[in-house]
């Protein structure tokens, strides 16, 4: 996690619970995510749940069963992405894994993904670049969803982990660079490739720290004034004075990455 990450949660309570019993659940989880959301002595935590099945419009806590039956019935292919990170992360979790285990044909498919799959990924990943990248900002300043930057590299190795896991096991994990590192090692991407992706994605998450702590608020932009990525520079360990190295090295990488992400993602 960076300073400014969320959290991405779904919930899961028991097959057989009652109306009522899901109510408090639901009632619980509310209370969590206002109470962890607030400022405090440590930073605040969002809670985001509009990964669950049918998005803000699905209940936010459901059974086992409710999740097995949705991701048999109903899911669509970004819902495998999306669970290749998932993972127990509180309360019961035997009971957290049990949904990922009923799961784990849909986020590994057998044979990996259709070339329609493949292609509704791509076109997803296109439309999220075109409309979240606010208006007026260099593209290739944007440390998320710019060329070569955080979503580049994640997503080029998830497309590979839904394409190859199933047959892989040692694919079967939640971090992109350990999945990297395993894509390498079983040479479906080459070791100058993974090292260009590894390097970029350390680069852009560093940077996204700095700016953080510089500016005080999250940010996904490498600053163009001049006084703001000099501090940046320095938090980043440059030398004074050296805040343009920063920013040349940094395109450099990332524009090494995009060019691997071409490759591995788009073609």
């Amino acid at each position: 996690m960076s300073y400014s990450s969320d959290a991405d949660c779904m919930f899961v309570v028991p097959d057989g619970a009652e109306a009522e019993r899901l109510s408090q659940a639901t009632a619980l989880v509310r209370r969590a995510s206002e109470i962890v959301g607030k400022p405090g002595p440590d930073p605040a935590l969002v809670i985001d749940t509009d990964l669950r099945p049918e998005g803000k419009g699905g209940p936010q806590v459901r059974t086992v069963a409710s999740y097995g039956a949705y991701y048999t019935k109903w899911a669509s292919t970004w819902e495998a992405q999306a669970l290749l990170r998932g993972r127990p992360g509180a309360g019961d979790l035997g009971l957290a894994q049990a949904v990922l285990d009923d799961a784990a044909w849909f986020r590994y498919p057998e044979g990996g993904l259709s070339a329609a799959q493949a292609t509704e990924i791509r076109k997803l990943k296109a439309r999220m670049e075109t409309e979240r990248i606010p208006r007026g900002i260099d593209r290739a300043r944007h440390l998320k969803l710019g060329p070569g930057g955080l979503s580049d590299v994640e997503w080029s190795v998830q497309l590979l982990q839904l394409r190859h896991a199933a047959a892989f096991p040692e694919l079967r994990t939640t971090s992109t660079l350990e999945a990297l590192h395993e894509l390498a090692n079983l040479g479906i991407v080459r070791e100058d490739q993974a090292t260009r992706l590894e390097q970029a994605w350390r680069r852009a998450s560093m940077l996204r720290d700095a700016v953080m702590l510089v500016r005080g608020r999250a940010s996904d932009t490498v600053p163009s004034d001049a006084r703001e990525l000099a501090a940046v520079a320095v938090v980043l360990g440059y030398p004074t004075r050296e805040a343009s190295r920063l920013d040349d090295e940094t395109r450099r990488l990332l524009r090494w990455a995009h060019e691997v992400v071409e490759d591995l993602f788009w073609r």
